[in-house]
């Protein structure tokens, strides 16, 4: 069988942990890397053994060697070359947030739609084990009603001057950067977007939300509380609490095979149990799928409707932090 072709569009530190997914897959292999830079690309290709190195990003598009692309550019740079690529007919996997806002999103959707390509958000947790396990619990009942979602996910931004993620017009902002995956989880719990919003921001000198928080509400009065921020230790974690018991994730999002990565159910009555999770290398499954949808026409896990829920629930959160009211969905 052929082999998927994927090319890397741009030389992100994120690619470090997408590199080893494609190459544990059986059905894809990493052909290509794009740079502004044709000397950064070349050394980047040296330095990971990728093949075939471009100094442009529209030069990796109009290669015929290169099948689906991975875009990791700055978050104010993935609807543009999201829509361009797919264009190009390149089946296309886009890191998170994918796009900051629904215009841009309803942008990408038509442009999958048009050219036929597959699209899909690269959220990764949510096709590990232990996420896809969490949705059995809740879905089928075990926590009885769920009433409550608590995530969050912070870390310290120690090289803030020079890091993108610190700048108003890419895109920058713990939000859009780390709060968007308490959003996610809360959604894929719920199984839907809130009906309204409230957030609070801490605006640093550099312009963006360094801290947020905010309270999501959704029908039947159920409630999320998220959190994020680049100014404390690293730490994350998501607490699902039902009537018939809580969940408890200690790694919800990133490192999901890490030895401190725990799934623990509190019972009503009794002590609280270790739930054993399967293993898998966190990023290898949002390859899979992206294999999966490409050879057989199927939907991909995460749909491009829950990625403009995510976008537009983030949209409305900024809003709620400005204006200091809560602010209803559409």
């Amino acid at each position: 069988m052929k082999k998927i072709r994927w090319g890397l569009l741009s030389t992100a530190h994120i690619n470090r942990s997408l590199i080893p997914a494609i190459r544990a897959s059986k059905q894809g292999e990493l052909v290509a890397v794009a740079s502004r830079d044709l000397e950064k690309s070349r050394s980047y290709a040296r330095e990971w053994s990728i093949p075939e190195a471009f100094g442009s990003y529209e030069d990796m598009l109009n290669s015929d060697n290169v099948d689906v692309v991975y875009i990791s550019l700055p978050n104010h740079l993935h609807a543009e070359w999201t829509v361009k690529a797919l264009q190009a007919g390149k089946h296309v996997l886009c890191e998170k947030p994918f796009a900051i806002t629904t215009e841009e999103v309803d942008q990408m959707i038509a442009a999958s739609r048009a050219s036929g390509c597959v699209l899909e958000e690269a959220f990764m947790y949510r096709h590990h084990p232990q996420t896809k396990l969490v949705g059995e619990w809740v879905h089928g009942g075990r926590l009885g009603e769920i009433s409550l979602v608590r995530a969050v996910f912070n870390f310290a931004m120690y090289n803030a001057a020079s890091n993108v993620r610190m700048v108003p017009d890419y895109g920058g902002g713990s939000l859009w950067d780390v709060g968007v995956y308490p959003i996610s989880y809360a959604q894929y719990i719920f199984g839907e977007a809130p009906q309204s919003v409230s957030g609070s921001q801490w605006i640093g000198a550099s312009g963006v939300d360094e801290s947020f928080a905010g309270l999501l509400t959704y029908s039947g009065s159920r409630v999320a509380l998220i959190g994020c921020s680049f100014r404390t230790p690293f730490y994350m974690s998501v607490e699902i609490i039902g009537t018939q018991g809580r969940l408890l994730l200690t790694r919800p999002f990133t490192r999901l095979d890490g030895k401190d990565r725990e799934m623990i159910f509190y019972p009503p009555e009794g002590d609280p149990q270790k739930i054993r999770v399967p293993k898998k290398e966190t990023y290898l499954g949002e390859v899979e799928d992206m294999h999966n949808a490409i050879l057989t026409g199927a939907p991909t896990y995460i749909r491009l409707e829950e990625s403009r829920n995510h976008v537009r629930t983030a949209q409305a959160l900024y809003s709620s932090a400005r204006s200091g009211q809560t602010v209803r969905l559409e």
